[in-house]
């Protein structure tokens, strides 16, 4: 019989101090064994959920220690990713039951030579009569995201917040594929060219493909082999050329992986996003927006565009809602939300945390806009758009049937401030003078293609142009921060500001009081 786990004991001391190994969740099989993990996770359970960095387990474990006095003073290195998650759990833990009294919550850290990002916490017990220091310099009281509040900066306890039942059923992490079903643009144009088995033509399988750096740079051109979310083996083979690649590339290395279902389901993608797929049916283009990046960037995609799980898909086609998420206001709570990742400490976008317990203006929530409805801003409010060569030549799309007049305007300054930065940027990235639209591949029994227009480079570009253009990217945009972006922003921002009803927003409101106001609303609406 398999020993008994339990665990190890500690000898009681006054100092523990440490560098327990950090292991994502993801990784715990692979490197300690399925018997240990599942014995470790049995021994923890309730007290360190599954999905938490192993280094969470000797926080937990010094945590016991300082209650049963056998343990004074607690000093530990983790990963930067305690704060947030699954992991974060245990820091809560740790502040309901002991205190924080000296924490660094983000260093640079070099390890066996990786360049990694750190938090340092040290902690003790309740009654402690230690100053909590945060950083280096004294505060209140650390919360368990690892930010604090002092007599110079009053921050709101962000972690207090909640998850929103207006907000639910439209963040989505993209596919996970789990294996190579992406293609080249070349190879996925000729196979909707060439007919199928199937009564359908080829392009019902083949979308165009989108992750994090498609957004935040060049598009690559990639497009990805998508049976959907139930497609049978013997439904997929019908489509002989994209089904051969997928047997040829794929089927080999889910043969070896320990998930049944992956293994038994080979052709389909791993995590087939069937919520997502009923979420958009009615809706011809969505939000995308990178789970990592330096820039908080929203951007429409047409829901031909399957995004992989390194971007955030909101399941919303109008500009009032594209115009929200991309204000100064709804990033200064993502970004506040969010975990840092890699050496760049670029902020994550976590649909939960960030998504999910941010409170929209009164009705204008994901609740509101549920019926997926659009209606066109009046002509009358779109003569009051400004005329430039990047004005956008069709009008911005806001929520249909909202119940006020009030509220229609509301949307509709929003959704036009949205529509005008949406347009300014894609002239920069995308000048007329450098590149045109084309349309794409009309498919094989197609009277017309289901995918966007195509952006290509003009013919007679220099060399010394066709460089500047690779460089027009969403990153180096955001790096310059021109004067026109900056004022679109801004006029954004107030339009935003105003539909919350905060009469006294300027672009010198610091981000403490938005915080601090969007958390008020966000704990009201979630007590009512």
């Amino acid at each position: 019989p398999a020993a008994k786990a339990y665990e190890a004991d500690w000898p009681s001391t006054s100092v523990v101090i440490g560098n327990p190994p950090f292991l994502g969740a993801k990784k715990h099989f692979s490197e300690l064994g399925e018997h240990y993990v599942i014995a470790l996770r049995k021994v923890y359970k309730d007290r360190v959920a599954g999905m938490a960095d192993l280094v969470t387990y000797w926080f937990e474990r010094a945590r016991v220690e300082i209650e049963k006095n056998s343990v004074a003073y607690v000093g530990l290195v983790a990963t930067n990713s305690l704060r947030d998650g699954q992991s974060r759990e245990v820091i809560k833990r740790i502040t309901e039951t002991c205190t924080l009294t000296d924490v660094w919550a983000d260093e640079a850290w070099v390890n066996e030579g990786a360049a990694v990002r750190v938090s340092l916490v040290c902690f003790s017990a309740k009654q402690g009569n230690l100053t909590p220091m945060l950083n280096g310099k004294e505060v209140e009281k650390i919360y368990s995201n690892l930010t604090a509040t002092s007599k110079e900066l009053k921050l709101s306890d962000l972690t207090t917040a909640h998850e929103l039942t207006a907000n639910k059923g439209t963040a989505f992490t993209g596919s996970s594929k789990k294996g190579l079903f992406e293609i080249s643009g070349e190879t996925a144009r000729f196979w909707i060219s060439q007919p199928s088995l199937a009564n359908k033509p080829n392009a019902y399988v083949l979308k165009q493909f989108s992750n994090g750096m498609d957004i935040t740079k060049r598009s690559r051109d990639y497009w990805i082999v998508d049976f959907g979310a139930n497609a049978s083996k013997e439904e997929a083979m019908l489509y002989e050329l994209p089904f051969a690649h997928v047997e040829k590339y794929v089927k080999p290395a889910r043969l070896l992986v320990r998930n049944e279902a992956e293994k038994r389901l080979w052709w389909l993608h791993a995590r087939s996003l069937r919520q997502l797929r009923n979420s958009t049916i009615s809706i011809d283009r969505y939000i995308l927006t990178p789970l990592t990046a330096k820039y908080r960037n929203f951007v429409f995609r047409s829901t031909q565009t399957m995004p992989d799980n390194s971007v955030v898909v909101i399941a919303r086609s109008d500009d009032t809602t594209f115009g929200i998420l991309s204000s100064r206001i709804h990033e200064a709570w993502s970004l506040a939300q969010a975990s840092m990742h890699g050496v760049g400490n670029d902020p994550t976008y976590n649909a939960k945390s960030c998504f999910e317990t941010f409170p929209f203006p009164q009705g204008l929530t994901p609740l509101d806009t549920a019926h997926q409805r659009t209606q066109a801003v009046s002509a009358a409010a779109t003569a009051a758009t400004p005329a430039t060569s990047a004005a956008p030549t069709t009008p911005a799309l806001i929520p249909a049937n909202l119940p006020t007049p009030a509220l229609q305007a509301a949307a509709s300054s929003i959704a036009q401030a949205a529509q005008r930065l949406d347009a300014l940027r894609q002239n920069w990235l995308n000048p007329p003078e450098w590149t045109y639209s084309v349309p794409e591949v009309t498919p094989l029994g197609m009277a017309a293609s289901p995918y966007p227009d195509r952006i290509v480079p003009r013919s007679h570009l220099s060399e010394a142009d066709a460089k500047a253009l690779q460089k027009r990217t969403l990153t180096n945009l955001y790096n310059a921060r021109p004067a026109w972006l900056a004022a679109a922003h801004a006029a954004l921002d107030a339009a935003v500001a105003a539909a919350y009803g905060w009469a006294d927003y300027t672009p010198e409101l610091p981000d403490a009081e938005i915080l601090a106001r969007l958390l008020a609303l966000n704990l009201e609406r979630s007590q009512s």
